[in-house]
């Protein structure tokens, strides 16, 4: 599906999973991947096998099931602070002066490089389960629309948008 398009392949952590059976212990491996193309699209997938590179190759073609697309702002950041959640870790997405560079932790990280971000500010509350996070941030990022879209469905014109906008900041303030 995005096979020429992916650029980026992050292998985020393998897990050695252990199920006791009547015979002994049964092992196996899950893997958790985010992959990429650096211009705005991200997906992320876990797989389970008998081995490190089949639960590899499962994560691969999961994540490439599930990608999305991110409207990125100049094509370096998000078009405006955003919060996600999953279970119980929760993100807040903030977006960066150009050369601010990707501030954030854990497996966040891993999705902004994937997705072609450079400047952004990421802080993390609650569980720091990478699982959660790729999922908490992915949740985030999806809430995201371009200005455009916006004003179309708000049935008005981007400069007026702009307008909306600063009065409302103006008047929190």
């Amino acid at each position: 599906m995005f096979k020429e398009e992916i650029v980026v392949e992050h292998l985020v952590n393998v897990n050695r999973v252990t199920k006791v059976v009547k015979g002994g212990r049964r092992f196996s491996f899950s893997a958790c991947v985010v992959l990429g193309n650096k211009a705005g699209k991200v997906g992320y997938g876990h797989g389970k096998a008998k081995e490190v590179g089949e639960a590899r190759l499962k994560a691969l073609q999961n994540a490439k099931k599930y990608m999305i697309e991110v409207p990125l702002y100049k094509g370096r950041t998000i078009h405006y602070d955003v919060y996600g959640k999953s279970g119980a870790a929760k993100v807040m997405l903030r977006r960066a002066r150009a050369g601010t560079g990707i501030i954030a932790g854990g497996a966040m990280r891993f999705i902004f490089d994937s997705l072609g971000i450079q400047d952004v500010v990421a802080k993390s509350f609650g569980s720091s389960n990478s699982y959660l996070m790729i999922a908490a941030t992915l949740n985030a990022l999806k809430q995201l629309d371009t200005p455009k879209l916006i004003a179309e469905r708000r049935g008005l014109r981007l400069n007026e948008l702009s307008v909306t906008i600063c009065k409302t900041f103006h008047e929190e303030g």
